[in-house]
């Protein structure tokens, strides 16, 4: 391990991973907790994208961004829960610098998804406010496009980050007090300070998770005007507990975010801090398929007739 004094970057041979320090007596229960948690996440997004790809009846747009944010949660998930997992089974709980970089590959992934669900938002708000102008809107091609951007855009910003790391130097111990690595975590353990570093962070942050959470209450709020019209109490009463859902899932995973990274860290406890990073990494995953699909009849359907040609085969 690099020496405290004079050290840089390019001396760093490893981090230590604190996150799991304080749960010796839980190691069994926690790694149990979150097996299950992982399992049922995959479980679920890997169902919603078999339904989407193999039944004709789901090829719809809404369906195309569900399919494409169950990957995204399958993908995003994966890259903290098997470190978390790890972590609390391996006694050695040190990380190559090499893999503590590639570990920021979650923040592309929490960006992307943060424009997705806006994405999926604004569909919302044209299927239901804009119904007759709908297909001129969006279309497969917008829809590629879109995705195509939030995808482009969150690893754009993740790079951002990667290009901060040779502007510190790290002093011992290179203690990270959590489950993974990231930019604001190396930014308390650099020796010297990176304006630049502490300027670009904080803003990007804002950009990718205040800007589309905004953009999602006030499509909501439209949304939420258009069903205030709807004649029949049962249609309000549905459409209300549908929006009631998104809206719950939705701001458990951006002011989680908010909170972690536009709030002072000072203020926060790393216990704390560790629970909102759960909070959005490993639990608002497991939520996402059932808000968004599994509560759709067209869903229930596809997964009724897949367990219906099972049952058929035994």
């Amino acid at each position: 391990m690099a020496d405290a004094e004079g050290g840089n970057q390019k001396s760093v041979t490893e981090f230590i991973h604190l996150g799991c320090r304080n749960t010796l007596e839980l190691q069994t229960p926690l790694f149990l907790l979150f097996l299950v948690i992982y399992i049922v996440c995959m479980a679920g997004n890997l169902l919603i994208v078999v339904l989407v790809v193999t039944h004709q009846q789901l090829h719809t747009l809404m369906n195309f961004f569900l399919r494409n944010l169950s990957l995204l949660d399958t993908c995003y998930t994966s890259v903290i829960a098997l470190r978390l997992l790890a972590g609390l089974l391996a006694e050695d709980r040190t990380v190559s610098f090499r893999d503590c970089i590639t570990q920021f590959f979650f923040r592309a992934l929490a960006c992307i998804e943060c424009f997705l669900l806006a994405i999926m938002a604004y569909d919302h708000y044209l299927a239901i406010c804009n119904l007759l102008s709908y297909n001129v809107m969006m279309n497969l091609r917008v829809c590629l496009q879109l995705v195509s951007a939030s995808w482009i855009t969150g690893f754009s910003v993740s790079a951002l980050a990667v290009g901060m790391v040779p502007q510190l130097s790290f002093c011992s111990p290179h203690e990270i007090n959590n489950f993974y690595c990231d930019m604001e975590e190396l930014l308390k353990l650099s020796c010297t300070k990176s304006p630049l570093a502490e300027m670009i962070i904080p803003v990007s942050c804002s950009l990718v998770s205040l800007g589309p959470f905004l953009f999602i209450i006030l499509s909501y709020i439209l949304i939420l005007s258009a069903i205030l019209q709807i004649a029949s109490s049962a249609g309000r009463q549905k459409a209300f507990s549908t929006c009631a859902s998104h809206l719950l899932v939705l701001s458990l995973y951006y002011v989680t975010i908010i909170i972690m990274y536009m709030s002072p860290s000072d203020e926060q406890s790393p216990t704390f801090h560790k629970a909102l990073s759960l909070m959005y990494m490993v639990v608002t995953p497991v939520f996402n398929p059932i808000i968004y699909s599994l509560r759709s009849n067209e869903v229930k359907w596809g997964f009724t007739k897949v367990m219906l040609q099972n049952l058929v085969m035994i």
